[in-house]
């Protein structure tokens, strides 16, 4: 096992400056960002009801708070039926859990992916390139990351705009009884604050778009983008002399286009002058 300092001394941190380690980085903070400011959100409300006919019995500063995971149909609050000292009990109306946990849960796992992308990148670089398997895998999870992270941030957006409804407190009012007496006065006092989620969607986005992008460049890890080098580095030596003449003919006994001869045409020339292929005739005359 190598210690610490050890592992720092052997990282290559100098591929957090190429686009691969970089994204990888930008897409580990984005994803404690996106379920952060949706996981620990909590919101409040506050409605008013003045019953006109009993003053007692009004409630001006009701106050409805909800929070993660959205789970309105067990939010509960008490309004004034102005009646005397009586109350009712009611709930608001909706459950969002579904899209609200299916957006944290990606955003977790996405934040626990590239943390171990990265110190892969750094520390284990050897082992990563070492076979086409590991750019693979990483190439497949990012396409499905970047696919859930679409259809996760469209349903959590969605989800969100229901939501608002739902807690709205001019929908909230239309629960009340009281409020639908026309002698009585309710009113808003103050609506819940959507900041923090509406954060959350767009970093839901903003990832998508992070994980999207990082497809290319961890694509070009992969021994698809380099398939014509990969292929002739497992082939043979003969297989390999095969393919590259098939692939660039050449032609020995044919001229070139500068006017020079081939090489079987130097060789007849050679010939031509040669003890052996000399003229006899000269000899005779001697």
């Amino acid at each position: 096992m190598l210690s610490a300092n050890e592992l720092v001394s052997v990282g290559t941190f100098q591929v957090l400056k190429l686009p691969l380690g970089f994204i990888r980085v930008l897409e580990w903070l984005f994803s404690i960002f996106a379920f952060a400011t949706c996981g620990g959100y909590s919101g409040q409300l506050w409605v008013s009801v003045d019953c006109q006919l009993d003053k007692a019995s009004s409630n001006l500063s009701i106050g409805i708070d909800f929070a993660y995971p959205f789970r309105l149909h067990q939010v509960s609050f008490e309004a004034p039926l102005c009646e005397g000292r009586r109350r009712e009990r009611l709930f608001l109306i909706g459950d969002y859990t579904s899209s609200a946990e299916f957006f944290v849960t990606i955003a977790v796992f996405a934040f626990l992916y590239s943390f171990m992308a990265t110190i892969v990148y750094i520390f284990f670089q050897n082992k990563y390139r070492e076979n086409n398997r590991g750019p693979l895998i990483d190439f497949i999870v990012t396409v499905v990351f970047s696919f859930m992270w679409l259809v996760s941030s469209s349903a959590w957006a969605k989800a969100l705009s229901d939501i608002k409804v739902a807690t709205d407190p001019d929908e909230v009012q239309e629960l009340m009884s009281a409020c639908k007496v026309m002698t009585n006065k309710c009113g808003s006092v103050q609506g819940p604050r959507w900041s923090g989620l509406n954060t959350s969607v767009v970093f839901g986005f903003l990832n998508f778009v992070l994980w999207a992008g990082n497809i290319w460049f961890v694509f070009k890890e992969t021994g698809w983008h380099k398939g014509g080098p990969a292929r002739y580095a497992g082939a043979p030596p003969e297989k390999q002399a095969e393919t590259i003449n098939q692939q660039q003919p050449y032609n020995q006994g044919s001229f070139d286009q500068s006017g020079g001869y081939s090489a079987q045409g130097d060789q007849e020339q050679v010939s031509e002058y040669s003890p052996v292929g000399g003229p006899t005739s000269y000899s005779n005359q001697m």
